[in-house]
């Protein structure tokens, strides 16, 4: 079996962006795995040497996380975070590829397909959210602060509810019928990142942009129509964040989409990566790629 890589690369925007590959076959098919919030692409670490053997994986880790570096006058909002990746893609000169996308991964990688959707040869959402039916009632204190307009004690509000060690390690724990597969380190190294100097600032401002994501559903479901690109919908059905009906309803747009609900939680890459990774190359050679 290959070795993951670390790898950085400097983009002419100042973003030095770290990212992890394997790839052990010249050539080979490419896969973007897209991290979510709180973490880091170390939450594929797994799963990257199980696609690894028949694809080049890559896996970035985007402004505001992980071992990415950015530029003083970063502004963080998704729009932002997409042009980062935009700029990644095309640093790797990389032209088609398929993609996993989850939580933030998905509004992300879903605004890169809008720009290029000839580039996108087919999307694996694993709780990556689209539709509006896919909020759980978690989500109350972040729609408050839309809400408010950004009030100071509603930003201080969702800092508790959402920016703590506890709900980072519940984040991965809610759901995952044992939770003795979850490394420790995974919960802890995400809130080590999430309270370095200025960070939780920088969370606060996506949470507050998220809603701007809400605002391109439309425009996502439209690109699937149009598109009719090969998707896979593999989720955590216990998930209080992004609830089953969020996976469901991606067949209202792509009919022939794939909906497979697993017994996990939110994390489900975490406790049950081997059974991803059997349905991501099955889905994968079924479309031919």
């Amino acid at each position: 079996m290959g070795m993951t890589e670390n790898k950085t690369v400097l983009l002419a925007s100042g973003v030095k962006v770290f990212y992890r590959e394997q790839s052990q076959v010249p050539n080979a098919p490419i896969i973007l795995l897209l991290h979510g919030f709180p973490s880091t692409s170390h939450q594929y670490r797994n799963l990257i040497p199980l696609l690894g053997a028949k694809y080049r994986v890559i896996a970035p880790d985007f402004p505001g996380f992980g071992f990415t570096e950015t530029p003083s006058t970063f502004n963080y909002t998704f729009d932002n975070l997409t042009t980062t990746l935009a700029e990644f893609v095309d640093k790797l000169a990389i032209s088609k590829f398929s993609m996993y996308i989850f939580d933030y991964g998905a509004p992300i990688g879903l605004r890169l397909a809008l720009q290029r959707p000839d580039s996108i040869q087919a999307i694996i959402t694993q709780n990556g959210n689209a539709y509006t039916e896919g909020f759980g009632d978690v989500w109350g204190p972040i729609q408050e602060l839309w809400a408010s307009n950004n009030a100071p004690e509603n930003r201080a509000k969702v800092a508790q509810a959402m920016l703590t060690l506890e709900i980072t390690k519940f984040q991965y724990e809610n759901g995952s019928p044992d939770i003795s597969r979850i490394a420790p380190e995974s919960y802890h190294l995400d809130y080590a990142l999430i309270e370095r100097p200025g960070n939780k600032d920088i969370q606060l401002d996506l949470f507050m942009d998220y809603q701007n994501n809400v605002a391109l559903y439309e425009d996502f479901h439209a690109y699937f129509r149009k598109s009719s690109v090969p998707l896979l919908a593999i989720w955590g059905k216990n998930d209080v964040f992004f609830i089953p009906p969020g996976a469901e309803a991606f067949k209202r747009d792509l009919p022939q989409a794939d909906v497979k609900l697993i017994d996990a939680g939110h994390f489900a890459v975490e406790t049950d990566f081997e059974q991803i990774a059997k349905e991501i190359l099955t889905f994968l050679g079924k479309n031919s790629l």
